[in-house]
């Protein structure tokens, strides 16, 4: 007689307040690096949903943004994703960054009410002692009730494969979502501005990359060659000649480093070109943020 095998499928939301390590991880469990990663809050803006398929399973993985109280509009829009990766969850990773301060808000609070499956993950434990650890577990385990607790470092890759084979235990039998050769739900539009907006992050300090927006306007792949333009917003006149530097040497190295990884990405030569624009205010208007993909359209 033969035996059936099962196959198992679901999403699983990716949870956590701002630079506890969910880009990196969603990055890690995939083998893939599909979500921006800087060591900079509110890195990520959308919810990005990443594909992990094998012969007898397939898991959604959604990356949310940092949870935060919102100050302004495009904000709000980026709790939205947050709330929205509540309703189709059939396992929550809630991740806490292991040498920061912790404590719960309404964000965890929705989480441990739900009926979901929850797996607390502790990340950077490769930066505490074994006593510190195990301190942290009893605390969260104590203080949240949570019945699947794991000491886990994405960069030093501990722990990676025993959460992975934990979220695939706790997975319901279902189909396949999307095709198994898929890997994220973004376009390859989506990816060539983040990869952008990863290096405005990366290059530029203080205040201004939090008001940079990047909008591709032209993305044409052809045989050997993908070329690409993108606008960089900004929200006031003044951010333009830091953005661009003297004569214009901010913004050519901000475009070789994009280049170059989008290079890696892609698999094949780039050609990219950046402009600046100012936008007033464009955090709070909705037709910008729709054009952003904040909102529906």
């Amino acid at each position: 007689m033969e035996t059936t095998i099962t196959h198992r499928s679901g999403y699983v939301s990716i949870i956590g307040k701002p630079n506890a390590g969910k880009s990196s991880l969603i990055n890690a469990l995939l083998g893939e690096r599909i979500s921006i990663i800087t060591h900079k809050a509110q890195t990520t803006r959308h919810r990005i949903k990443g594909i992990l398929s094998g012969d007898d399973f397939q898991i959604v993985f959604s990356d949310t943004p940092g949870t935060i109280v919102p100050s302004h509009k495009l904000h709000e829009k980026m709790m939205n994703f947050v709330k929205e990766s509540y309703e189709d969850a059939d396992v929550f990773v809630y991740m806490i960054d292991a040498v920061a301060p912790w404590e719960p808000d309404e964000y965890s609070e929705k989480v441990f009410a739900s009926k979901v499956p929850t797996i607390v993950v502790l990340n950077k434990v490769d930066q505490l002692t074994q006593e510190q650890t195990q301190e942290m577990l009893d605390i969260i385990k104590a203080s949240l009730g949570a019945n699947y607790v794991v000491p886990l470092s994405v960069l030093s890759k501990f722990n990676i494969t025993a959460l992975l084979d934990l979220v695939k235990s706790l997975l319901p039998e279902g189909p396949a979502y999307f095709d198994k050769e898929q890997l994220t739900d973004k376009s390859e539009r989506f990816i060539a501005a983040e990869i952008i907006r990863e290096k405005i992050l990366l290059q530029y300090q203080e205040e201004v990359p939090y008001t940079v927006e990047v909008g591709i306007t032209s993305f044409k792949d052809e045989p050997t060659i993908l070329r690409i333009e993108a606008e960089i917003y900004i929200i006031r006149e003044s951010q333009k000649p830091i953005i661009i530097g003297k004569g214009g040497e901010r913004l050519k190295r901000l475009g070789t480093a994009s280049r170059l990884e989008m290079e890696k990405f892609f698999g094949k030569k780039i050609f990219l070109k950046t402009f600046v624009k100012v936008k007033e205010n464009w955090r709070e208007n909705d037709r910008m943020l729709k054009e952003f993909g904040y909102m529906d359209k």
